[in-house]
């Protein structure tokens, strides 16, 4: 039984289709990146996935669980408990420190464990960085901070949208490094989205969003 199954699943704003992807499946621990182009309805496809989006029609079926079926609420623990969202422009809060931005996102799970957030922070290299606020850290800092954030939870799927978009080469590769490595160690299945060569290259599973996706048809 795979951890993620979608099936028919569309989504339009308006008379513009986005997403129509007929069949997706990802298995749990597993590691895949979908390769599209900017504008090529991925993003949307992430968030579908997540709950962040209802879709208009389809079926998304995650550790079990129908997620478009879910009320919002419903909706929104199951992605607080089940998911580990990175994003491109990483959404740390300025307002407060390193580790309260971990720990926030570990408030809409399971429970703040102000221990293992302050374990996650060490392990990507954050350990002296635990009172700094996002705007006295590096960009690649951040992005370290987005990582230990997303997988506060312990989340069963991580989720990456361009998670290197903002880096330059040598952090951008150590930051996808450090991704795959923390989704490994914590048993989380990855499925991340980019245009970048660079990235996809470094992952053993990829594919082609154009080709699961027939809104890119013609």
């Amino acid at each position: 039984m795979p951890l993620l199954t979608v099936q028919n699943l569309s989504k339009a704003y308006g008379p513009h289709r986005v997403v129509d992807v007929p069949a997706f499946a990802l298995e749990a621990g597993a590691q895949v990146a979908l390769r599209g182009e900017s504008g090529s309805g991925k993003t949307t496809f992430l968030h579908l996935i997540a709950g962040i989006l209802a879709p208009d029609a389809g079926r998304i079926e995650l550790a079990g669980r129908e997620v478009a079926a879910l009320g919002e609420a419903a909706r929104d623990r199951l992605r607080a408990e089940t998911i580990g969202y990175i994003f491109q422009t990483f959404n740390l809060l300025q307002g407060h420190t390193v580790l309260e931005n971990v720990e926030l996102g570990m408030a809409f799970g399971r429970g703040v464990d102000r221990a293992h957030a302050e374990a996650l922070l060490k392990r990507v290299g954050l350990g002296d960085k635990l009172g700094h606020y996002p705007r006295q850290l590096s960009t690649g800092q951040q992005q370290r901070v987005a990582v230990a954030r997303a997988l506060a939870n312990r989340p069963k799927l991580v989720l990456a949208d361009e998670p290197t978009g903002n880096l330059d080469t040598r952090n951008s590769r150590e930051a996808l490094a450090l991704i795959r490595e923390v989704c490994r160690e914590n048993g989380a299945a990855l499925l991340l989205v980019s245009h970048d060569e660079g990235v996809l290259g470094q992952f053993e599973q990829v594919q082609d969003f154009a080709a699961l996706n027939q809104a890119s048809v013609p």
